[in-house]
């Protein structure tokens, strides 16, 4: 029985072969038991897959960030990422010179127009300076005040340079400190953070913070208030790299424009080196504040704040507080005084200092001592409703600072390269006059004799329209292109020789336009190679001295042009060849009678300015500083530069 239900159950049950579902599908061959195949049936067996160039890949790159991530930590930790900072500058200086190798033509192929390749390479460089930050936005300040002759697109970049930088934690500034001096802040300085009794008393928090240093306010136990200004720790670390990556992103450049820019990098690299020796900046402050003493025209007009030596170190300068009003405050500085008669601004000539606030700081301080602010704001001369001012008048302020550069320049030969509105102070004497007080003196050059006189004689050449002096000056100087040296050099249109008429866009297809852009631009760098001319003779302190000449000139616009800036230059530049001292007697007579001819020749640019301060006062047209400027930038469309920003615009 069993074995019959297995039989059937193995046997297929027969199905008619005319049944319609299967009329044409049965098997023919004969039914075959399920069995394993044999392995000589299978073939070759397939080797499996180990992906051997993959997984070497994925190694390489295992490894490779590894190294990258442990370089990144070292580069970090000890070295303030100056490597990532070096890779990062190259990496976009790289970028940057290939996209202008390929897109600087008249129809670039992979941009709109030129103006929209300068427009993203502008940006670019701003995130790059932004980021590295240090030493970087030192140099980009540096650019900002020669970038009349860079694009529209770069000098609105280089305009935002003049922002306050980040400040750096305490607990960096501490380290700066122990470092310098071997001790703590409350050591050095007789301090105390909780107000113990008979010490002083520190702000943790900066007042002000730059590129490279921040500057931090003081009482000490003495009764002193001092501004201590600190360099930010990493920038020690930073500023060989700096520099280095700076001397090669110019040979580069120099290299892909053809303009010798490289050639300048050693002088330009040195001072910025010396503005981080802040020995070097004591001991230009002591020179300076020695010099205005000396000199009668400018003594109790302009003041240099004292330097405190021993509580000062190559990374940490202590100078006495100045209370004032910066100069970029032009409110404040035109509205009527309401502090008392015959008084000035605390700490000016015998005003005093502390006006009664500051018997309970020590008790403040004990009460809280994580307070933030603890220097007493000293503006009770602005009255009851803050809306006084120190009531001077701008013009004796732009005359003092005209006067003071000048005499830097021509008289003295050691020169303050970093006048913007943020390094000048100005304080009321009592007698109602201002005082102009300088700080900040790491960016100084020092102008040798011959040079000095030189740089005279060739102020009063434009001046004079004394074409053959001024020929032998610059040419001696290496410069190919007189006239627009001495453009640049008044910062208006030189009309004593020969320039190009404007040519204009008016009536040109985009085409033409496009083709005439690029002209323009091709232009502009040649004027640069003619201004540069032979390297081997071009003065490079005219590098700075440019630099200063540009500032005072942006701070005479910005306070409405009060002063003849070109004329009291002159003049200065004329004086100072009777009076130096490093000429002979007999020259220094013949310059007396020149200086009188000289005097009398520029009666005519005191008619001009005071014509324009008439119609700027009918409200007519702006002062002799917009109408240079406005002069400035139809010459310079000529050399394809335009310049149509401020200095201090952003």
């Amino acid at each position: 029985m069993a074995s019959t239900l297995s039989f059937r159950l193995l046997r297929p049950t027969p199905i008619p072969l005319r049944h319609p579902l299967i009329r044409r599908f049965f098997h023919p061959q004969q039914f075959q038991p399920f069995v394993p195949p044999s392995p000589s049936s299978l073939g070759k067996p397939t080797p499996a897959k180990t992906y051997p160039r993959t997984r070497k890949w994925l190694r390489r790159i295992l490894y490779l960030s590894l190294a990258a991530g442990v370089i990144y930590g070292v580069d970090r930790q000890f070295y303030a990422s100056s490597l990532t900072r070096t890779t990062r500058t190259f990496s976009l200086g790289l970028l940057v010179a290939i996209d202008y190798k390929i897109n600087f033509r008249p129809n670039p192929p992979l941009a709109s127009s030129i103006a929209a390749v300068h427009q993203r390479n502008a940006e670019r460089l701003s995130d790059l300076l932004r980021q590295n930050g240090g030493l970087y936005l030192k140099i980009g300040q540096a650019v900002a005040m020669q970038s009349a002759i860079l694009p529209p697109e770069f000098q609105k970049m280089f305009s935002r340079m003049f922002d306050d930088a980040p400040q750096n934690d305490w607990k960096d500034v501490e380290a700066v400190i122990r470092e310098d001096f071997g001790k703590s802040a409350e050591e050095v300085f007789g301090v105390s953070f909780v107000g113990e009794p008979g010490k002083g008393v520190m702000e943790r928090r900066a007042r002000a913070s730059a590129s490279v240093a921040q500057v931090h306010w003081a009482k000490l136990a003495d009764g002193r208030e001092v501004a201590v200004k600190i360099q930010k720790r990493e920038i020690a670390q930073q500023l060989a790299w700096d520099l280095w990556a700076f001397k090669v992103v110019s040979w580069i450049y120099s290299r892909v424009f053809d303009i010798p820019f490289d050639s300048l990098v050693p002088f330009v690299s040195e001072r910025l080196s010396l503005e981080t020796d802040f020995e070097n900046e004591a001991n230009n402050s002591e020179k300076m504040a020695k010099l205005v003493a000396g000199e009668s025209r400018l003594r109790g007009r302009v003041y240099i704040p004292k330097v405190y030596r021993e509580l000062s170190s190559p990374r940490v300068m202590t100078a006495e507080w100045i209370e004032g009003v910066r100069l970029w405050d032009k409110n404040s500085l035109t509205r009527p005084w309401r502090g008392g008669w015959r008084q000035g601004t605390p700490g000016c000539h015998g005003t005093a200092l502390d006006p009664g606030k500051t018997e309970d700081l020590f008790a403040r301080v004990a009460r809280n001592p994580n307070v933030v602010k603890i220097k007493p704001e000293r503006d009770h001369w602005k009255g009851a409703n803050r809306k006084g001012g120190l009531g001077v008048s701008l013009k004796d302020v732009m005359t003092t600072m005209v006067d003071l550069f000048s005499a830097q320049m021509f008289l003295w030969g050691l020169v303050h390269c970093d006048p913007h509105p943020g390094n000048i102070f100005i304080r009321r004497k009592p007698s109602g006059q201002p005082e102009l007080v300088l700080i900040d003196h790491g960016l100084y050059i020092h102008m040798k004799p011959d040079f000095r006189h030189q740089y005279a004689r060739f102020w009063k050449s434009l001046l004079t329209f004394d074409n053959k002096a001024l020929g032998e000056v610059v040419q001696s100087w290496g410069v190919k292109n007189a006239d627009i040296f001495a453009s640049f050099t008044l910062m208006r249109p030189y009309r004593g020789g020969d320039l190009s008429t404007q040519q204009h866009f008016e009536g040109l297809s985009k085409k033409e336009r496009a083709q005439r852009h690029y002209e323009m631009q091709q232009a502009a760098r040649k004027a640069i190679r003619d201004i540069l001319g032979d390297e081997t003779k071009w003065p490079h302190e005219l590098i700075f001295i440019g630099r200063n000449l540009r500032i005072v000139q942006a701070n005479n616009q910005f306070l409405g042009t009060p002063v003849n800036r070109v004329k009291i230059t002159g003049m200065w530049a004329s004086r100072a060849l009777v009076e130096s001292r490093d000429l002979p007697m007999a020259e220094k007579v013949r310059n007396f009678g020149r200086h009188i001819v000289f005097r009398i020749v520029l009666f005519g640019s005191d008619l001009f300015f005071y014509f324009t301060k008439i119609r700027q006062f009918l409200r007519l047209g702006g002062g002799m500083e917009d109408d240079i400027e406005s002069q400035m930038q139809n010459m310079a469309k000529d050399m394809g530069v335009e310049l149509n920003q401020n200095v201090f615009e952003g």
